[in-house]
């Protein structure tokens, strides 16, 4: 994997998105040739249209990326590649418009634009069905070898096979386990080098999966490892890597600690944040206000009671605040004021609640909490104070998603489907904690254009 501003990006992923560039930045130039033939026009140098070009390109690049053009299920599967490349390409269109309006100067004739896109639908499609089969192959895999055959071990074997897989497992080394469960592991007392037969298996990366490290670790081993050339990672940090989460049954204080990042509040990351927060909360609320305004009348029209409500949240070092929302459920969803996680087709819910939710109208309120500084347009989202108070005492870990700014969106909403249970916190909790640890401004453009996907592909709102 690349790790671009502390974020972890698949080899291959990052090949398909450079291909992805080439390929639309020479769809513009096709357009633009074209219809200069159509119509008898002299063609001037390349360089000329670079500009266009280059907007062409980053604007289809961005809405691939909203739309989920790189998930490992468009990666899998050609059917949904080639359903979220047209809403890829209708997007683009969109952000073309909107160029046009601002910089006219930055974009193509209606005429060019047309066959350009057109031409980059086939492109696309083209690309991936010459590269479909190869991208999941083994030539873009890492090579693992595992030290350990306990429990890790299994959980790492597992992973490998899931489909998307960025890796491998090309060998089990048991590191004296009590409970062995990997069956093919070799015992390291067979294996006379282990550094030897690291090199002989081609692996690229040992990861260490003891059960037990405590008078347990094989330094003299792992320090031949690392001097010849192979990568030796602890299973935190490789399954952080590998899933975009904090794993919580395998991490420990020290590795939280001692392991980089967790650097959201420096002084030009949140003041970055905080202009972006400003400006974009301005122009959201103005431009989304006749929506908030109608969502607010069908509201008020099918049932009694306000049309927004006031909730109390969990916000920034464990400060209290109030949110306000489009009200999606019954005046009496919640007897004398006791929280009630929500539920899979919630009969609280009403008619026009549930299109809100699903469309996501009812959050747009939110935008003056980020106005005023209490929450930021990314971040975890905040929760009541009678979950949290409950999910502290269950949930190792769960007061560290408070140092950080809650948010309308966030790497857990975009990563995992609404849930509604101690389990499924302590998943998203796993999320909070990566983009904690790895926050960046590039992480924040991920997850705002992601959300995009998640509208637009609302699995699992309630």
């Amino acid at each position: 994997m690349i790790r671009l501003f502390k974020h972890y990006i698949p080899n291959a992923v990052m090949l398909l998105a450079l291909l992805d560039i080439v390929l639309l930045a020479g769809a513009a130039e096709f357009g633009w040739l074209y219809r200069a033939h159509q119509i008898g026009m002299s063609v001037e140098p390349v360089h000329t249209r670079l500009p266009q070009m280059a907007a062409f390109a980053i604007s289809l690049e961005l809405a691939m990326i909203a739309v989920g053009v790189y998930g490992a299920d468009a990666l899998q599967s050609l059917r949904v590649a080639t359903a979220r490349l047209l809403v890829a390409v209708s997007l683009g269109t969109i952000f073309q418009s909107v160029i046009f309006f601002l910089v006219p100067a930055l974009t193509f004739w209606r005429s060019n634009l047309l066959y350009a896109m057109l031409a980059a639908v086939i492109a696309l499609f083209a690309l991936r069905l010459l590269l479909g089969k190869m991208l999941g192959s083994q030539s873009f895999k890492r090579r693992v070898v595992v030290l350990g055959a306990g429990m890790r071990a299994e959980r790492l074997k597992t992973l490998s096979k899931k489909p998307g897989s960025g890796f491998v497992v090309v060998g089990y080394v048991a590191m004296s386990e009590p409970n062995r469960v990997i069956p093919e592991a070799i015992a390291r007392d067979a294996i006379y080098n282990l550094a030897d037969h690291v090199v002989l298996l081609n692996a690229s990366e040992v990861v260490l999966a003891l059960e037990e490290r405590r008078n347990a670790l094989p330094l003299k081993d792992l320090l031949r490892i690392k001097t010849t050339g192979v990568h030796v990672n602890e299973i935190s940090t490789f399954l952080e890597r590998e899933t975009g989460r904090v794993d919580l049954q395998s991490v420990n204080p020290s590795w939280l600690i001692f392991s980089d990042g967790f650097s959201s509040s420096r002084m030009l990351s949140s003041m970055f944040k905080r202009l972006f927060d400003i400006a974009a909360s301005l122009i959201l609320l103005v431009l989304s206000l006749p929506l908030i305004l109608l969502g607010a009348l069908a509201v008020k029209l099918e049932s009694k009671g306000p049309a927004f409500y006031r909730q109390r949240r969990v916000g920034l070092y464990g400060q209290g605040f109030d949110i306000i929302k489009l009200r999606s459920m019954r005046q009496d969803a919640e007897v004398a004021g006791k929280a009630v996680w929500a539920e899979k087709d919630d009969p609280r819910i009403t008619r026009v609640g549930r299109i809100i939710r699903k469309v996501r109208i009812d959050e747009l309120p939110q935008c003056w909490s980020v106005l005023k500084g209490e929450m930021s347009f990314v971040g975890p989202r905040p929760e009541r104070p009678q979950f949290v108070e409950d999910l502290e005492q269950q949930i190792p870990y769960y007061a560290e998603r408070h140092m950080v700014k809650p948010g309308i969106t966030g790497w857990a909403q975009i990563n995992y489907p609404y849930g509604a249970s101690i389990e499924d916190s302590r998943h998203k909790l796993e999320y909070d904690l990566y983009y904690a640890k790895n926050y960046s401004p590039f992480l924040d453009l991920l997850i705002l254009l992601q959300t995009i996907r998640v509208v637009l592909f609302p699995e699992g709102a309630r």
